[in-house]
Protein backbone atom coordinates (compact mmCIF):
# COMPACT_ATOMS: atom_id res chain seq x y z
CA UNK A 1 0.00 0.00 0.00
CA UNK A 2 1.35 3.44 -1.10
CA UNK A 3 0.21 5.77 2.22
CA UNK A 4 0.77 9.57 1.90
CA UNK A 5 1.42 11.16 5.27
CA UNK A 6 1.98 14.67 6.67
CA UNK A 7 4.43 15.31 9.25
CA UNK A 8 3.65 17.89 12.35
CA UNK A 9 5.24 18.98 15.39
CA UNK A 10 4.24 20.53 19.02
CA UNK A 11 6.99 21.91 20.78
CA UNK A 12 9.19 18.56 20.08
CA UNK A 13 6.94 15.60 20.02
CA UNK A 14 6.30 14.69 16.60
CA UNK A 15 3.80 12.70 14.61
CA UNK A 16 3.02 11.19 11.30
CA UNK A 17 -0.81 11.98 10.39
CA UNK A 18 -3.11 10.33 7.80
CA UNK A 19 -5.95 11.19 6.18
CA UNK A 20 -7.72 7.94 6.72
CA UNK A 21 -11.79 9.40 5.81
CA UNK A 22 -11.59 6.84 3.59
CA UNK A 23 -10.34 3.93 5.93
CA UNK A 24 -7.82 2.13 3.87
CA UNK A 25 -5.07 2.23 6.51
CA UNK A 26 -5.05 -0.77 8.85
CA UNK A 27 -5.48 0.04 12.51
CA UNK A 28 -5.44 -2.85 13.96
CA UNK A 29 -1.71 -3.99 12.47
CA UNK A 30 0.79 -2.74 15.65
CA UNK A 31 3.99 -3.53 13.77
CA UNK A 32 2.92 -1.31 10.67
CA UNK A 33 2.77 1.29 13.17
CA UNK A 34 6.05 0.50 15.11
CA UNK A 35 7.62 0.18 11.51
CA UNK A 36 6.64 3.78 10.53
CA UNK A 37 7.00 5.43 13.70
CA UNK A 38 10.95 3.98 14.08
CA UNK A 39 13.41 6.96 13.66
CA UNK A 40 16.37 4.33 11.75
CA UNK A 41 14.01 2.35 9.66
CA UNK A 42 10.98 4.33 9.02
CA UNK A 43 9.53 7.87 9.44
CA UNK A 44 10.21 8.85 12.67
CA UNK A 45 7.70 9.95 15.57
CA UNK A 46 6.39 10.11 18.69
CA UNK A 47 2.91 8.79 17.50
CA UNK A 48 0.75 8.08 14.56
CA UNK A 49 -2.45 10.31 14.31
CA UNK A 50 -5.54 8.82 12.01
CA UNK A 51 -8.05 11.50 10.82
CA UNK A 52 -11.59 10.18 10.38
CA UNK A 53 -15.10 10.85 9.91
CA UNK A 54 -17.57 11.63 12.88
CA UNK A 55 -21.53 11.02 12.00
CA UNK A 56 -21.84 14.24 14.59
CA UNK A 57 -18.43 16.24 15.49
CA UNK A 58 -16.03 17.74 12.87
CA UNK A 59 -13.91 14.75 12.70
CA UNK A 60 -12.62 11.90 14.75
CA UNK A 61 -8.67 11.56 16.00
CA UNK A 62 -7.39 8.20 16.93
CA UNK A 63 -3.99 8.21 18.53
CA UNK A 64 -1.71 5.44 18.24
CA UNK A 65 1.92 5.26 20.58
CA UNK A 66 5.31 4.52 18.77
CA UNK A 67 4.32 0.74 20.25
CA UNK A 68 0.88 0.75 18.81
CA UNK A 69 -1.01 1.16 21.97
CA UNK A 70 -4.31 3.61 21.61
CA UNK A 71 -4.19 6.60 23.97
CA UNK A 72 -5.10 10.44 24.20
CA UNK A 73 -2.11 12.84 23.31
CA UNK A 74 -2.95 16.49 23.85
CA UNK A 75 0.17 17.51 21.64
CA UNK A 76 -1.24 15.29 19.22
CA UNK A 77 -4.63 16.91 19.06
CA UNK A 78 -3.13 19.95 19.17
CA UNK A 79 -1.26 18.74 15.37
CA UNK A 80 -4.68 16.98 14.51
CA UNK A 81 -6.86 20.09 14.87
CA UNK A 82 -4.10 21.80 12.88
CA UNK A 83 -3.91 19.37 10.19
CA UNK A 84 -7.82 19.19 9.94
CA UNK A 85 -7.55 22.83 8.67
CA UNK A 86 -4.85 21.77 6.38
CA UNK A 87 -7.59 19.28 5.09
CA UNK A 88 -10.23 21.94 5.03
CA UNK A 89 -12.43 20.09 7.36
CA UNK A 90 -12.45 23.03 9.90
CA UNK A 91 -11.56 26.61 9.70
CA UNK A 92 -10.48 28.23 13.32
CA UNK A 93 -12.99 26.59 15.47
CA UNK A 94 -13.87 22.81 15.78
CA UNK A 95 -15.13 20.37 17.90
CA UNK A 96 -13.78 16.79 17.72
CA UNK A 97 -14.34 13.16 19.30
CA UNK A 98 -10.94 11.59 20.92
CA UNK A 99 -10.24 8.53 22.93
CA UNK A 100 -11.10 10.15 26.21
CA UNK A 101 -13.97 11.66 24.97
CA UNK A 102 -15.05 15.54 23.20
CA UNK A 103 -12.85 18.49 22.38
CA UNK A 104 -13.39 22.12 21.80
CA UNK A 105 -10.26 23.54 20.09
CA UNK A 106 -9.32 26.98 18.56
CA UNK A 107 -6.62 28.70 16.21
CA UNK A 108 -5.34 31.72 16.84
CA UNK A 109 -1.95 32.47 14.15
CA UNK A 110 -0.54 29.26 14.78
CA UNK A 111 -1.16 28.70 18.45
CA UNK A 112 -3.60 26.06 19.01
CA UNK A 113 -5.39 26.33 22.05
CA UNK A 114 -7.29 22.85 22.76
CA UNK A 115 -9.71 21.81 26.05
CA UNK A 116 -9.02 19.15 28.36
CA UNK A 117 -11.45 16.85 30.02
CA UNK A 118 -11.75 17.92 33.47
CA UNK A 119 -9.90 16.55 36.33
CA UNK A 120 -11.56 15.93 39.73
CA UNK A 121 -9.40 12.80 41.04
CA UNK A 122 -5.82 12.76 41.45
CA UNK A 123 -3.98 10.20 44.11
CA UNK A 124 -1.49 12.78 46.55
CA UNK A 125 1.41 11.08 48.32
CA UNK A 126 4.76 12.46 49.96
CA UNK A 127 6.18 12.94 47.02
CA UNK A 128 4.35 12.99 43.62
CA UNK A 129 0.78 13.52 42.64
CA UNK A 130 -0.97 10.70 40.28
CA UNK A 131 -3.83 11.82 38.09
CA UNK A 132 -5.31 11.01 34.74
CA UNK A 133 -5.50 14.15 32.14
CA UNK A 134 -6.29 11.67 29.25
CA UNK A 135 -3.83 9.32 29.79
CA UNK A 136 -2.07 8.09 32.90
CA UNK A 137 0.99 10.84 34.16
CA UNK A 138 2.83 10.67 37.53
CA UNK A 139 4.19 14.17 38.84
CA UNK A 140 7.23 14.40 40.65
CA UNK A 141 9.08 17.67 41.80
CA UNK A 142 12.96 17.29 41.62
CA UNK A 143 15.81 19.76 42.80
CA UNK A 144 18.05 19.48 39.63
CA UNK A 145 16.63 18.57 36.08
CA UNK A 146 19.46 19.36 34.02
CA UNK A 147 21.50 16.62 35.61
CA UNK A 148 18.12 14.20 36.72
CA UNK A 149 18.48 10.67 35.21
CA UNK A 150 15.16 10.99 33.67
CA UNK A 151 15.16 7.45 31.67
CA UNK A 152 16.38 5.73 34.35
CA UNK A 153 13.96 6.99 36.90
CA UNK A 154 11.07 7.25 34.49
CA UNK A 155 11.01 3.79 33.15
CA UNK A 156 11.56 2.41 36.88
CA UNK A 157 8.56 4.55 38.28
CA UNK A 158 6.48 4.16 34.44
CA UNK A 159 6.92 0.02 35.62
CA UNK A 160 5.46 0.23 39.22
CA UNK A 161 1.91 1.22 38.17
CA UNK A 162 -0.40 -2.06 37.05
CA UNK A 163 -1.14 -1.64 33.64
CA UNK A 164 -1.16 0.18 31.49
CA UNK A 165 1.42 1.93 33.14
CA UNK A 166 2.01 5.65 33.76
CA UNK A 167 3.37 8.27 31.83
CA UNK A 168 6.06 10.22 34.26
CA UNK A 169 6.88 14.24 34.27
CA UNK A 170 10.23 14.84 36.64
CA UNK A 171 9.45 18.77 37.37
CA UNK A 172 11.43 22.20 38.66
CA UNK A 173 10.31 25.18 39.99
CA UNK A 174 11.35 28.27 37.78
CA UNK A 175 8.86 31.04 39.63
CA UNK A 176 6.09 31.35 40.75
CA UNK A 177 3.68 30.22 37.76
CA UNK A 178 6.51 29.13 35.77
CA UNK A 179 7.68 25.20 35.82
CA UNK A 180 9.97 23.00 33.91
CA UNK A 181 9.43 19.58 32.69
CA UNK A 182 10.70 16.66 31.33
CA UNK A 183 9.19 13.76 30.59
CA UNK A 184 9.01 9.72 30.54
CA UNK A 185 6.34 8.42 28.09
CA UNK A 186 4.84 4.80 28.16
CA UNK A 187 4.23 3.71 24.80
CA UNK A 188 7.05 5.44 23.31
CA UNK A 189 9.38 3.71 26.43
CA UNK A 190 11.92 6.81 26.21
CA UNK A 191 11.85 10.41 26.93
CA UNK A 192 10.33 12.47 24.68
CA UNK A 193 10.78 16.60 23.88
CA UNK A 194 7.40 17.75 25.08
CA UNK A 195 4.09 16.04 26.51
CA UNK A 196 0.35 17.71 26.32
CA UNK A 197 -1.22 15.91 29.26
CA UNK A 198 2.15 15.45 30.93
CA UNK A 199 2.43 19.30 31.44
CA UNK A 200 -1.53 19.52 31.81
CA UNK A 201 -1.01 17.09 34.96
CA UNK A 202 1.66 19.00 35.90
CA UNK A 203 0.04 22.23 36.17
CA UNK A 204 -2.74 21.22 38.02
CA UNK A 205 -0.53 19.13 40.59
CA UNK A 206 1.25 22.14 41.00
CA UNK A 207 -1.74 24.21 41.88
CA UNK A 208 -3.06 21.72 44.01
CA UNK A 209 -0.62 21.23 46.28
CA UNK A 210 -0.06 25.16 46.87
CA UNK A 211 3.53 25.61 44.64
CA UNK A 212 1.51 28.15 42.78
CA UNK A 213 -1.62 30.02 43.55
CA UNK A 214 -2.03 31.15 39.62
CA UNK A 215 -4.44 29.21 37.09
CA UNK A 216 -2.56 30.08 33.89
CA UNK A 217 1.22 28.18 34.70
CA UNK A 218 3.83 28.33 31.91
CA UNK A 219 5.66 24.77 31.43
CA UNK A 220 8.93 24.94 30.02
CA UNK A 221 10.35 21.59 27.90
CA UNK A 222 12.62 20.15 25.96
CA UNK A 223 10.83 21.02 22.62
CA UNK A 224 9.79 25.10 23.46
CA UNK A 225 6.96 26.18 25.89
CA UNK A 226 3.18 25.52 26.49
CA UNK A 227 0.76 27.10 28.50
CA UNK A 228 -2.00 25.36 30.62
CA UNK A 229 -4.89 27.60 32.13
CA UNK A 230 -8.08 26.08 34.06
CA UNK A 231 -10.20 27.33 36.93
CA UNK A 232 -10.91 25.09 39.93
CA UNK A 233 -14.38 24.88 41.61
CA UNK A 234 -14.31 22.55 45.00
CA UNK A 235 -11.53 20.39 43.85
CA UNK A 236 -12.45 20.14 40.11
CA UNK A 237 -10.63 21.49 37.46
CA UNK A 238 -12.81 22.62 34.79
CA UNK A 239 -11.91 24.57 31.58
CA UNK A 240 -8.73 23.41 31.56
CA UNK A 241 -6.60 24.65 28.15
CA UNK A 242 -3.39 23.34 26.86
CA UNK A 243 -1.78 26.00 24.50
CA UNK A 244 0.71 25.81 22.35
CA UNK A 245 2.17 25.68 18.45
CA UNK A 246 1.60 23.00 15.81
CA UNK A 247 3.51 23.15 12.91
CA UNK A 248 3.59 21.37 9.76
CA UNK A 249 7.02 19.70 8.72
CA UNK A 250 6.65 17.74 5.59
CA UNK A 251 4.48 15.78 3.58
CA UNK A 252 5.60 12.23 2.11
CA UNK A 253 4.82 8.69 0.87
CA UNK A 254 5.64 5.51 1.93
CA UNK A 255 5.16 1.81 0.72
CA UNK A 256 3.89 -0.20 3.37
Amino acid sequence: MNLTFYKYQGTGNDFVMIDNRSKTFKKGDSEIISHITNRHFGIGADGIILIENDKELDFKMIYFNADGSQTFCGNGARCAVAFAKKLNIIKEETTFSAFDGTHFAEIENGIISLQMIDVAEMEINENSVFMYTGTQHHVEVVADLNQYPVFEHGKKIRDSYQDPGSNVNFVQQIDATTFRVRTYEKGVEDETLACGTGVTAVAIAMHKTNKTKSNLVSLEVEGGVLQVSFTEKKGTYESVFLKGPAEFVFKGNLNI
